[in-house]
């Protein structure tokens, strides 16, 4: 589960995924497949969380990772490339690599 604190050590890397309305569900369709066949299990995977954007052409992945080493191993591993492969034919990406400066509650 995501937990998102000043004193979790993770890394977080949001990544916004730009693309056509009509491909928008395929794209949630593509990263939700990796993420269970093979993301999920890779060592070092602390959470992942998908966000559609409303107005139909972005989709934005929260991800932690205990490391910026175990997110390179699983970005290295083959099995999840022919779902990123195909989610790069249909939409571009700005990834992003985070640490935690603030979080705030209600009073």
């Amino acid at each position: 589960m995501t937990y998102i604190s000043l004193n979790n050590d993770v890394l977080t890397f949001i990544n916004v995924f730009t693309v056509e309305p009509e491909n928008q569900e395929r794209l949630i369709e593509l990263l939700t497949s990796v993420t269970e066949v093979s993301v999920r299990h890779a060592p070092g995977f602390v959470s992942c969380s998908l966000h559609r954007g409303k107005e139909g052409t972005k989709v934005t992945m929260y991800a932690q990772w205990r490391s910026e080493e175990d997110y390179q191993a699983m970005r290295n591993d083959p099995k999840p490339l022919p779902y990123l492969q195909e989610a790069l034919t249909i939409a571009t990406f700005e990834p992003g690599m985070y640490e935690v400066v603030q979080t705030f509650e209600p009073s």
